[in-house]
């Protein structure tokens, strides 16, 4: 749903240009307020729009406002770069909801929508599986490797509810273990992994091969498996278990690997867009009472 967020924040309107930033180590994307104002509104001056907005938004205590962030982009005007207010996905689709234009309703509406699907969904959690399914096929998966993705899935909980019995209950303790599975038998992080298939939001497993989902679904099958036997505690002793887990992926890779005579990780994945720029934000929290500059 993330990317499909990203889809309709940079295609907000035709023509328009909506400029955009990715940072890499928090996986989000940033947009140019006063683009999408500047695209929502029949404002002349954006700038000053979003100056009055920022205002008011400010002296309601409103969340949004703390949540600016200033970076470094492209002027469409003279193509230097300057410091832009600039706010992430969820902070985009806030935007969005404050301004009272004819332009954004058809936003609203979309929103209003996702909310009733994740109501409907709560009631009827069968409707989220339709979704994903439908989501994977019109991407081109086959139900196939759709139902092995979904089974995938079931697994990963099964050990992280593992985990957690085993007081693992912070999220990045379970980003830890999940690192240290992929390294042991890739050699990468999650993070360089997806690096080095061309990848930002999108799911690191929904762009591996076949092989590759096979050896993390047997890395992770593994550590649960040993963390059940061995019933680990903490952060430390469950490291060690996915360590061992992730090894077994290694030694089942490596045997492959000699019979093929070749390397199964592979910079292949499903995506029909290739990203240009991947380079790290230049870019700083607002300070109070100071102005975007473009």
């Amino acid at each position: 749903m993330d990317n499909n967020k990203l889809e309709t924040i940079s295609n907000l309107f035709e023509g328009k240009e909506i400029r955009s930033a990715w940072d890499s180590e928090k996986e989000e994307y940033y947009f140019s307020i006063v683009d999408i104002i500047g695209a929502l509104t029949d404002s002349n001056i954006p700038r000053n729009y979003w100056s009055d907005l920022k205002r008011k938004l400010k002296q309601e205590g409103s969340q949004l406002h703390e949540n600016i962030v200033q970076l470094k982009m492209k002027s469409q005007k003279d193509g230097k770069s300057y410091l832009t207010d600039t706010l992430d996905t969820h902070g985009i689709l806030r935007l969005i909801e404050s301004i009272p234009s004819p332009k954004a309703e058809p936003f609203k509406l979309w929103l209003a929508q996702m909310g009733k699907e994740r109501i409907d969904e709560v009631f009827d959690p069968e409707l989220a599986v339709n979704r994903a399914v439908d989501y994977y096929r019109a991407k081109g998966y086959d139900d196939k490797w759709i139902k092995a993705r979904l089974t995938g899935v079931v697994d990963r909980r099964k050990l992280t509810d593992v985990w957690k019995e085993n007081g693992i209950t912070k999220d990045y303790e379970y980003g830890i273990l999940t690192n240290e599975i992929y390294q042991e038998w890739s050699g990468m992080k999650a993070s360089q992994y997806k690096e080095y298939k061309g990848l930002r939001k999108e799911s690191l497993r929904d762009n591996m091969t076949d092989i590759e989902v096979a050896l993390t679904d047997l890395g992770e099958i593994a550590t649960r498996e040993l963390v059940k036997e061995h019933k680990p505690y903490g952060l430390k002793e469950n490291r060690e278990m996915a360590k061992r887990g992730g090894r077994i992926a290694k030694n089942t890779r490596d045997d492959l690997e000699k019979e093929l005579g070749r390397t199964v990780i592979t910079k292949q994945n499903a995506l029909n867009y290739k990203y240009i720029d991947s380079n790290k934000l230049d870019k700083k929290k607002l300070p109070k009472g100071k102005s975007e500059l473009v």
